[in-house]
């Protein structure tokens, strides 16, 4: 890395202009706005008291900023979605400290991105200058989750993790009932099957985009949001005032699919888009119907991209169910340093052997899919 760079580390996203971060920001995607971290943070969404500090990595060059990357000092690892778990265990029972931890992502966002916000620099050459702050500051790691793939030759002591996630591409589709077309005759079958069932069930729905999304509407998917939550006994990552702030600020970037019975919204899913991709990321009910999951979350999700040309639909996290309705596996990728040295080893064969069999779990997804012929990995 230059010399004449100087990296600095920021405890508030308002200590760089808006200006600034957007001119670094050549990304569509809407999660690595200005706006949607400074919500995060002005909303208390993230905090110290979450366990979420602020610690943004901000290069400087003759006194101009050229770099930002979004980082957080973590006392836990809830939000993250590439998992650590285990090794936090490990260090616990040998009374050793695996928090705090340094981590680059977007929180509670497994979205794939370019997390370094720069013209100048690449991630790979930030990887000392981490390690040197992680000694300096007694933080037992670092970690960038859900970037681009590097490919390059890894540091010794840096390691790669990989996990599958389920996405959808747009195939030049017209029509939904042209992407059942690529689909085997039982798969189609079954699919539209669900489709009619809602229909059957009585269930109308609606799609509202951006200034279409009333108070009352943002107030409905709260209480949702918040069920999916308490549902599984935990308290929801995001406060409303989070909501509030992006529906006002992100004014070109939101999609919320709403179904009712009867006149009554019984059910709702939040969606970010941009110009090329769908991101669906909030789910919730307050009333059981059979398939309506499955509508508001991928069906209604693939007639969007279908109509406004967007090229793929990353529809969150997990969910094996999603292979047979068309959603392909694709594989992430996440770096991660360890301070300790006597655990270096064991987790560099961790990620070694995760690798290789996330990979055949790639190619294993890719045998179940729907589609008559399997599709190439690539989409114009």
């Amino acid at each position: 890395m230059n010399a004449d760079i100087k990296i600095d580390f920021i405890n508030h996203i308002d200590k760089i202009s808006a200006s600034h971060w957007q001119n670094l920001n050549n990304s569509p995607c809407p999660f690595l706005r200005y706006d949607f971290f400074n919500a995060l943070e002005k909303s208390s969404s993230v905090s110290f008291k979450q366990g979420w500090q602020a610690h943004h990595l901000v290069a400087r060059s003759n006194n101009e900023i050229t770099a930002v990357m979004p980082m957080y000092l973590k006392s836990h690892s809830w939000g993250e979605y590439v998992f650590d778990w285990g090794w936090a265990d490990a260090f616990k029972r040998y009374d050793i400290n695996y928090y705090p931890k340094l981590v680059a992502t977007i929180p509670f966002t497994p979205v794939s991105s370019d997390k370094l916000l720069s013209s100048q620099l690449q991630v790979n050459e930030l990887f000392e200058t981490l390690i040197e702050h992680c000694q300096q500051e007694n933080i037992n790691s670092w970690h960038i989750l859900y970037c681009n793939e590097l490919n390059i030759a890894l540091p010794e002591d840096v390691y790669q993790r990989n996990t599958v996630q389920f996405h959808w591409f747009n195939r030049d589709y017209k029509t939904f009932d042209d992407f059942l077309s690529t689909f085997t005759s039982r798969k189609r079958k079954n699919t539209r099957k669900e489709r009619i069932s809602i229909v059957q069930q009585n269930i109308k729905i609606r799609q509202l985009k951006n200034k279409e999304i009333t108070q009352q509407d943002l107030e409905f998917f709260y209480l949702t949001y918040q069920l999916t939550y308490l549902k599984r006994g935990h308290q929801p990552h995001l406060s409303y005032d989070f909501f509030k702030q992006i529906l006002s600020n992100m004014t070109n970037n939101i999609l919320l699919i709403i179904a009712s019975n009867e006149q009554e919204d019984i059910a709702c899913a939040l969606f970010f888009y941009d110009d090329s991709q769908l991101y669906g990321r909030y789910w919730g009910c307050t009333k059981q119907v059979n398939n309506l999951h499955f509508e508001l979350c991928y069906y209604q999700g693939i007639e969007f991209c279908i109509q406004n040309k967007l090229k793929t639909f990353n529809p969150g996290t997990q969910g094996e169910h999603k292979i047979q309705r068309g959603f392909e596996p694709v594989l992430t990728h996440s770096y991660h340093w360890i301070k300790h040295p006597a655990f270096k080893v064991a987790i560099k064969n961790f990620c070694l052997q995760e690798q290789k069999h996330m990979l055949m779990y790639q190619q294993q997804c890719r045998q179940i899919l729907p589609f008559k012929a399997l599709p190439s990995n690539k989409v114009d």
